[in-house]
């Protein structure tokens, strides 16, 4: 079993949709997990450990409660990966891959339950929870493929009878702080690529969503179990933000993967730059989607829509900004405001409805205060936002959609608010759309509709978005993991999931062999004895 210092305190049994949250945790075996730590097989703190409970925003009630880690537990976690990666990073990379294969082939039997505790942990559409455990499944596959794919390259040296090549090897362990927007998937898509590369994870989840994330980890570590490796190669630690400092400052752990704000980012890059260590950041978005005179109306109301509501506006690719073209401006206004009043909000369980809640009290409040914010800088709402009350939103987190005519250099407009608030900005001008676009300090994903090819051609060379994502008719919001994921400016920089990501989680090696009987120096120096 591995070494895990978290303790499911208790358990609430709970009947959502017709189905019961114990079940759904029976199911994925995060009971038995609860049991081992109950009779202090796993679990070496003492018993005023601190205790977080967990609840949904689904309905505002406990689901369980966890014991949050100390100082002691975290040198514990990292002692057993120092020692895992040391026979795990010998193991050939198509080995490792076989055990991500089999890693995948579970979440494939747990997609179902997963997902249901996803979306009820969380508060995403049952079909976004779903989703978000098949990109786990998805990201297995990749890994399963890269391992026989980590390649590097030969160069001619200038000497004779001299070889050069590179090679890549294990960088150690590699530290994943996740947020709760994306509770598992994110995680995956760093570890997947950080084992089939041969190296260790610690996993800080986010301390909203600990459940599902524990639940992952079991499953992946019976596999590990089955083939018999060392425990300490997949870690999970439930803590707080002390934790994470640990974590940031810890020489240990060559890379700190960690996804989340702006501000958050700064802080891990500022500490594990202190120590000159690696840091790879997905942080903020502030994303838009261009819509021009030549575009299919249509479908950008699908992109719009989707893009600003799903996941009730708490994605990293969120769309936040519609910067549209002057002649379909009010068009598309009409058609955004006829969209906004057939958006089902309730429990995101029931598939009949398109938004959930956000994740907490405090999310609402930011939400709020954000509108307000925007009508001090003289935002015009068009569809008015506000907190939902009643029965069937009884956990005080359900909110409105809403949107607002803004100009694209209002303080708020700059800032990512995590919440469902679309900004509508007009324009007369591609090349204008496109400096309104790029106008913020964030850089993660965008989008252009349009059926024009010279418009989209625009778009996607250096005069157009400084994005690290760049879409053409798809909206801001979805990523495939065959591409590398991430963006520029305050979003980071960092570069997650497909293309050769997998590189970060490595470190680059350059050989030289010299096969002759002489020592001849570089650039022909000269160096007689």
């Amino acid at each position: 079993m591995a070494i895990n210092y978290f303790k499911i305190y208790t358990f609430e049994k709970l009947s959502i949709m017709n189905f019961n949250i114990s079940d759904i945790l029976s199911q994925l075996n995060v009971n038995q997990i609860n049991e081992a730590f109950s009779t202090g097989k796993y679990w070496g703190s003492s018993d005023d450990t601190p205790i977080k409970p967990i609840i949904s925003p689904v309905d505002g009630k406990l689901i369980a409660s966890v014991k949050i880690a100390t100082s002691e537990n975290y040198e514990y976690v990292v002692q057993k990966a120092e020692k895992a990666f040391k026979s795990w990073k010998n193991i050939p990379a198509p080995k490792r891959g076989e055990i991500i294969r089999e890693i995948g082939e579970a979440l494939r039997k747990n997609k179902e339950p997963l997902g249901k505790l996803v979306s009820y942990e969380m508060g995403k559409s049952l079909q976004e929870g779903y989703g978000e455990v098949q990109e786990m499944i998805d990201i297995t596959d990749f890994a399963v493929g890269l391992s026989r794919q980590l390649y590097g390259l030969t160069m001619h040296s200038e000497r004779p009878q001299h070889r050069m090549y590179e090679q890549y090897h294990p960088l150690g362990i590699v530290g994943i702080i996740s947020a709760f927007n994306f509770p598992v998937a994110v995680w995956s898509w760093n570890a997947m690529l950080a084992w089939v590369c041969g190296d260790v994870c610690i996993w800080k989840p986010s301390e909203k969503t600990p459940l599902t994330a524990i639940a992952c980890q079991h499953i992946a570590q019976k596999v590990f179990e089955k083939h018999g490796i060392e425990e300490g190669v997949s870690n999970l630690i439930i803590g707080d933000r002390e934790i994470g400092e640990y974590m940031t400052k810890d020489s240990r752990l060559p890379l700190i993967s960690a996804t989340g704000s702006t501000r958050m980012g700064k802080a891990v890059g500022a500490a594990v730059g202190a120590r000159l260590g690696k840091s790879l950041l997905e942080l903020g978005g502030n994303n838009a989607i261009i819509i021009t005179e030549n575009a299919d109306l249509d479908m950008s109301l699908i992109g719009a829509v989707f893009g600003a509501v799903g996941t009730a506006g708490q994605r990293c690719t969120s769309t936040r900004r519609l910067i549209i073209h002057e002649s379909v401006y009010e068009k598309f206004k009409l058609k955004l405001i006829n969209a906004y009043k057939q958006i089902k909000i309730g429990n995101p369980l029931d598939e009949n409805n398109h938004m959930g809640p956000l994740i907490d009290h405090d999310a609402v409040s930011l939400y709020l205060q954000s509108i307000e914010n925007c009508k001090a800088e003289g935002g015009k709402f068009v569809v008015e936002g506000g907190k939902l009350e009643g029965e069937n939103y009884a956990s005080g987190c359900y909110v409105k959609p809403c949107i607002a005519e803004v100009e694209n250099h209002f303080s708020i407009v700059q800032h990512e608010t995590f919440a469902p608030i679309l900004y509508l900005i007009k324009y007369a001008d591609l090349e204008n759309a496109i400096i309104l676009q790029n106008g913020v300090p964030q850089g993660l994903s965008s989008a252009i509709m349009t059926t024009n090819l010279r418009e989209s051609e625009l778009f996607l060379s250096a005069n157009g978005s400084d994005c690290g994502i760049a879409n053409v008719n798809i909206g801001t919001s979805g990523a495939e993991i065959g591409g590398a994921f991430g963006g520029e400016k305050e979003t980071g920089g960092g570069r997650e999931s497909g293309s050769d990501s997998w590189k970060v989680y490595m470190r680059r090696q350059t050989n030289t062999i010299n096969y002759s009987k002489t020592l001849p120096l570089a650039q022909g120096i000269k160096f007689d004895l």
